[in-house]
């Protein structure tokens, strides 16, 4: 089944639709909307062109029923569609066709409509709008109650598989990020609405850093930080809010609340500190080449190792020169021995020389005494051939 509710809040003005099917990516058929305009949910066999083509409606003055008779009157394959449309004002409108795979059907109520086919029972819309009425929050909590009452009651007789849901400001202020407070798909998980939930959550996170830039941005630093500490908190497995969070203590002074943080960051992986060394160049972050070290530094493991020998500082002026290690440490080791290869040739005796003449008037020198003969060492005992053993 595919199941849908499209709604306006009576206390924000904002609008939103939301769905969950057992098919791929269904957030990229079914839901539309607009800031200021309306919200569509197309299916069944599904023309995703009563999206665009029902806001342009909208967008023009037209109401959400008028828009909707209009479109499903130059449609062909009428009997076969589902559609609900509701505009600015809150007024709705829904369709269900005749040939839509049962169970099928839709309840409008004041301000939302909720449509459902291929159903496990037909009890799912009026189910659905009873959890929008009395679930507590924003428009976003209670579209998400809505779809999960729909699976309390049986959901898709074909399993789930996918989720959308979108929510757009009252009126379109012209910034995209502002129109739209909501945009989160799940297209392919076994458990889409839990996966939805999820990302519901992480949303609100992101909304407090978004929340705490504003204020930092206007000089309020310790209500910035308060916004960067709830975020973190409401998400504590996310890297990306520690990191921020540590760059913002870190910027105003808090180096030691910064390094809990960013050690966080630093666990999920090195590019947070190299990240972390970029941001001064971006002027994200104080250019201060000390303070980045350290913090890079933080909780890594060889941070507080000796340095090698060799890249020790050298002594401050007027200390004494370290002291050399003894000459058997600085020395070399001894090469290891040629590789055995053919003996060389043995060396040529020299060429005798004649000896210079000698002058006429010169008697012939008398011959060199005969040097004296060394004494004969003692016998090396070590040196000594083994005594026989009495046998041959």
């Amino acid at each position: 089944m595919t199941y849908s509710i499209v709604a306006r809040d009576e206390r924000s003005g904002e609008l939103g639709v939301a769905v969950q099917s057992h098919y791929f990516g269904v957030g990229s058929i079914v839901s539309w909307a607009e800031a200021g305009v309306g919200a569509v949910a197309t299916q069944s066999v599904a023309d995703p062109a009563y999206g665009p083509r029902g806001l342009e409606l909208m967008r023009g003055g037209a109401s959400a029923p008028e828009a909707l008779h209009r479109l499903l009157a130059q449609d062909d394959q009428e009997p076969v569609r589902q559609v609900a449309f509701i505009d600015r004002h809150g007024r709705v409108a829904a369709h269900t066709g005749a040939r839509c795979i049962r169970e099928a059907g839709h309840r409008v109520a004041d301000g939302v409509s909720a449509q459902a086919n291929i159903m496990e029972r037909p009890t799912v819309p009026d189910a659905m709008v009873a959890a929008y009425r009395t679930a507590e929050g924003d428009l976003a909590e209670r579209l998400l109650a809505a779809l999960e009452a729909a699976e309390g009651q049986g959901g898709d007789l074909r399993g789930r598989q996918s989720a959308a849901l979108v929510v757009v400001a009252r009126k379109a202020g012209g910034q995209p990020a502002e129109d739209r407070l909501f945009d989160l798909r799940v297209d392919d998980n076994p458990d889409p609405l839990r996966e939805m939930r999820r990302l519901l959550g992480l949303r609100r996170a992101y909304e407090r850093v978004d929340a705490g830039d504003e204020l930092a941005a206007a000089g309020e630093v310790e209500a910035a930080l308060a916004e960067y500490a709830a975020a973190h908190s409401e998400q504590p497995d996310s890297a990306e809010l520690a990191f921020w969070h540590g760059v913002a203590l870190a910027a105003n002074g808090r180096e030691q609340e910064a390094r809990v943080q960013l050690e966080e960051a630093y666990r999920a992986g090195d590019g947070w500190r190299e990240l972390l060394r970029r941001l001064p160049a971006a002027g994200l972050f104080p250019d201060d080449t000390e303070l980045i070290t350290r913090l890079t530094l933080s909780g890594r493991q060889d941070a507080t190792a000796q340095p090698p020998r060799d890249e020790r500082p050298p002594p401050p002026p007027g200390a004494p020169p370290p002291l050399e290690p003894p000459a058997r440490e600085r020395t070399a080791a001894p090469p290891a021995p040629p590789h055995p290869g053919p003996p060389p040739p043995p060396e040529r005796a020299p060429e005798p020389t004649a000896a210079p003449p000698r002058p006429p008037d010169r008697p012939p020198d008398p011959p060199p005494p005969a040097p004296a003969p060394e004494p004969a060492p003692p016998p090396d005992p070590a040196s000594a051939p083994p005594p026989q053993r009495g046998f041959s």
